[in-house]
């Protein structure tokens, strides 16, 4: 609500932003970030929800009320924004513990020890790319600060991530700074966490790990990469713990997830990277915010159609009010993510499915009733936008969430087959499947291919 307020003042209209108690810090953050750290807020006492009507009555009348009259009616103290050191400025020299003391004390670190990112340092990563230092990016939210090529460059640095990582480090920048995966929601309440999926040549040519563990840090690629996303965020993007990431318990998927390619070519299916619009073979980054994760183990079963109802059921049970970004808060955003081991990929393969077929069939098998449907986005998310007859009659939702008036008919997660993304990784010999329970607009998936220098030769095929 603070840019809406920014909007008005900046057209001299007076706001009133109400901020729960518990947020003013992030207030105070966000409005730093957009340029007016003196925007008044009108403070709210505990959280609406959990109170009675009379207590809110009560808290509005003793606190909020004051508030919205001084924000509307009294000019705000003058304030200024603080100034922050140039991209190429030394901010600290010492010992390498000095460095990192320096880094903890003013909130640069992710709480490990960071590789002091020495100019030296930089200028070996700024050789891996055709970009010049300066160029932009993008302007990433909450602190409108700009990406450039040369704070990717620093940031890998202090990641641990080798200088020949570069080209991945920037097209990952360039996804953040996609309008449609939304950075400036990556401190919202689920405290969702962002996924890296990998694909292309790039993945044995840098040594990223692709099979036994891959979701596990000890592969250097993958968790300097993973890393790198996190401390961008931070120090970059602006959100800090307390501050701008108001996330309630957080979640932290920081390792690159690579897709192995040899066994979805082996069984003809598409790599994740077609899901972007990308030929097979390209090398692309493709990022997402999940709100939950589910490892599946022992998916047992000899055919596809075996193996379903133990799929189905573990996608169904990973969503509960994620189904708002199905109906409602952001109609036909839901994407969940599914990992298969090659062996279970192997399997549904070879009972003569294809990827797009095996989509097809988890759609009509992954469904709930259009009760529980209803009932959660009515009763758990406390959502005005519930009612899938009325939805499907204004022609907003498709008809497949009301073709009856039974409320015991079942009725999808998402809108369409494709909307189901599948990556085949994971160990060799595990019939086992991981479910990730997507965030929606708030997190859209995006891909990016990754561009290495001319110099590179075939690094770019």
């Amino acid at each position: 609500m603070l840019r809406a307020s920014v909007a008005a003042e900046s057209a001299g209209i007076p706001s009133a932003t109400l901020v729960c108690e518990s947020f003013m810090t992030l207030a105070k953050a966000a409005s730093q970030g957009l340029g007016y750290p003196n925007i008044a807020v009108a403070p709210v006492r505990g959280h609406p929800g959990l109170q009675s009507k009379e207590e809110l009555q009560r808290n509005v009348r003793e606190l909020t009320l004051d508030g919205v009259l001084d924000a509307l009616f009294k000019m705000p103290a003058a304030k200024t924004l603080g100034g922050e050191p140039g991209p190429r400025d030394v901010i600290c020299s010492g010992s390498f513990e000095e460095v990192n003391d320096y880094f903890l004390q003013h909130e640069y670190s992710d709480g490990l020890p960071v590789v002091p990112p020495t100019v030296e340092k930089v200028e070996a990563f700024l050789k891996h790319t055709d970009r010049g230092p300066d160029e932009v990016l993008g302007v990433l939210l909450p602190d409108n600060r700009a990406a450039t090529v040369w704070s990717v460059a620093v940031n890998g640095v202090m990641a641990g991530c080798r200088p020949e990582y570069m080209p991945v480090l920037v097209a990952a920048v360039e996804a953040m700074a996609d309008h449609a995966y939304g950075v400036e929601h990556s401190g919202n309440t689920p405290g969702g966490e962002t996924l890296m999926v990998l694909n292309g040549p790039v993945i044995k040519a840098l040594g990223f790990n692709y099979t036994q563990g891959v979701m596990r840090d000890g592969f250097q690629a993958n968790t300097t990469v993973g890393r790198f996303w996190r401390l961008y965020l931070r120090n970059v993007a602006g959100f800090l713990p307390h501050k701008n990431d108001k996330a309630t318990f957080g979640n932290t998927w920081r390792v690159v997830v690579a897709e192995n390619e040899e066994v979805a070519a082996k069984i003809g299916w598409p790599s994740h990277c077609t899901e972007f619009g990308f030929r097979p073979g390209a090398n692309v980054v493709s990022v997402a915010r999940y709100t939950g994760g589910n490892h599946i183990s022992s998916v047992s079963g000899a055919t596809p159609e075996e193996l379903l109802p133990y799929i189905a059921d573990a996608v169904l049970r990973q969503y509960s009010w994620q189904i708002m970004f199905t109906v409602g808060q952001g109609y036909d955003t839901v994407r969940p993510l599914l990992l298969l081991s090659p062996i279970i990929a192997e399997t549904i393969a070879a009972g003569g499915w294809s990827k797009q077929r095996f989509k097809e069939e988890l759609f009509k098998a992954a469904r709930m009733t259009a009760f529980e449907f209803e009932r959660i986005l009515r009763d758990w998310t406390q959502k005005p936008t519930w009612n899938l007859k009325e939805e499907h009659e204004a022609g907003r939702i498709p008809a497949v969430f009301h073709e009856s008036d039974d409320p015991q008919r079942l009725v999808p997660l998402v809108w369409r087959p494709e909307d189901f993304h599948v990556v085949v990784t994971g160990d060799l010999g595990r019939n086992s499947i991981y479910v990730f329970a997507h965030n929606g607009v708030l997190g859209f998936p995006v891909g990016k291919e990754i561009r290495f220098p001319e110099s590179a030769g075939g690094a770019n095929e």
